[in-house]
């Protein structure tokens, strides 16, 4: 237990003092901290000991990197970066808008939508923050919304991106918890639904105490709302054929991200969004991206490997069984660890410290790894708008400037509340998250 302990001081020091890459000090603390529990002498490079440290290393670095499954990475950040390009989030905001601006709340709501749709195509929360921040904030200034709702529905319909498939998110928590992605993805339809529709009832309760906090807009009639459909159509039946092929077991879900990411490509040339070096700049940020989440995967599977060889999961199930609490118990702890933690990390930071720690324990009480995946991931959304350090209000603050950041983290109280009922319910009634995956894969 020493050994481990000491691990995490040293890698939340190499994180949080000395700034070093999660990626590059997981991999480091795992390296060194693996060798150590080999028995070797850390002083002396020449011990034949260290052998087995490096076959370790170079072994998850091999493996990750031929892995077939992993594919999906890169295709699936391609394919967001692609319909990104094609300024979907724009005829997104404007179909919402058509449908629902009419309303007292009316834009936040339909923020909230274009927020869901879009982030469900790109599968960045950061991304859909900042982009919907410059698409939906200048039609909710014009109709007099209150800053505090404007920026609040933006920051908070982005954190759906993490959770609505294709999550990016969810692929890794499968990797490192050898869990079925297609399951995950089926898993996280029903609560990325349920968190859009709490997040409108939240829009409804701040209009509700403060009517002039969302006044209604325009109203759209249906010729308007049909015209502003066409301009979704192609994204919407690609978006389709993707999820729906994994979902129905028609293709895997990497041969889906091929289709996905070729689709994209095509609807982006179809716009005629596409130059030689806007498409260069693409593969490059798409290349960028995968090669920081694969180096985040191989980091946290070598700390994996040092914090099994320590034995730490065995501790912790003998301590949680020495304690003779239920079940969960344990798991109301390990939600209460994750929003503690998300005041200090940002989401993608959480998963990969926490999950090879707690999955064992979760899987050794008898717990659905694809639920409680969903669960980590909603815990996760909520740490994407919790102050001190919520990334989605901070990029939403870096676009827009002249708006206060402890303007925007009072907005979104009512929204962080509906997250926290959204997760109680998804703790309490599994079916939520397991209701699509049973029905499709058992």
């Amino acid at each position: 237990m020493t050994v481990v302990l000491t691990g995490f001081a040293v890698l939340l020091f190499l994180i949080v003092v000395l700034r070093v890459p999660i990626a590059f000090a997981m991999g480091l603390v795992g390296f060194f901290g693996f060798a150590f529990l080999m028995g070797l002498d850390l002083n002396n490079v020449m011990d034949f000991r260290w052998r087995g440290a490096l076959s370790m290393a170079s072994n998850r670095v091999i493996d990750t990197v031929q892995n077939y499954g992993l594919s999906v990475i890169p295709l699936f950040v391609l394919m967001g970066n692609l319909v990104t390009r094609s300024g979907l989030a724009q005829e997104l905001y404007h179909v919402s808008n058509a449908f629902l601006g009419h309303r007292k709340g009316g834009l936040s709501m339909a923020t909230v939508v274009a927020c869901g749709g879009f982030s469900a195509i790109c599968g960045s929360s950061l991304a859909t923050s900042a982009t919907m921040g410059k698409v939906a904030m200048p039609p909710m200034r014009k109709y007099g919304y209150a800053d505090s709702l404007a920026t609040a529905s933006i920051a908070a319909g982005g954190t759906l991106g993490i959770l609505i498939p294709p999550s990016v998110i969810l692929i890794i928590y499968g990797l490192l918890t050898e869990s079925s992605i297609r399951e995950l993805f089926a898993a996280g339809f029903i609560p990325g639904i349920l968190g859009m529709l709490m997040y409108m009832v939240a829009v409804r309760y701040v209009v509700w105490r403060d009517p002039a906090a969302g006044p209604a807009g325009g109203k759209a009639d249906w010729s308007e709302r049909l015209r502003a459909l066409k301009g979704v159509w192609g994204v919407l039946l690609l978006f389709t054929v993707v999820m729906g092929g994994i979902y129905l077991g028609i293709f895997t879900p990497t041969e889906a991200a091929g289709i996905g990411a070729g689709g994209a490509f095509v609807i982006a040339l179809a716009r005629r969004s596409l130059t030689l070096p806007t498409l260069f700049e693409t593969l490059a940020d798409t290349a960028r991206t995968s090669a920081m989440l694969f180096a985040v995967v191989i980091g946290a599977l070598i700390f994996s490997d040092f914090i099994n060889r320590a034995g730490l999961p065995d501790m912790l199930l003998g301590f949680v069984t020495a304690l003779d609490v239920a079940p969960i118990v344990v798991i109301l702890a390990i939600l209460a660890i994750y929003i503690v933690l998300g005041m200090v990390f940002e989401s993608l930071s959480m998963i990969l410290l926490t999950v090879p720690v707690f999955y064992p324990l979760v899987e050794s009480m008898g717990f659905d790894l694809v639920w409680f995946g969903i669960v980590v991931v909603v815990v996760t959304e909520i740490s994407l708008i919790t102050p001190p350090v919520g990334m989605n209000v901070f990029v939403l603050s870096a676009v827009l400037r002249d708006v206060k950041t402890g303007t925007i983290f009072k907005g979104v109280t009512p929204f962080w509340c509906a997250d926290i009922v959204r997760l109680a319910l998804i703790v309490f009634i599994a079916q939520i998250a397991l209701f699509l995956p049973e029905m499709l894969y058992h």
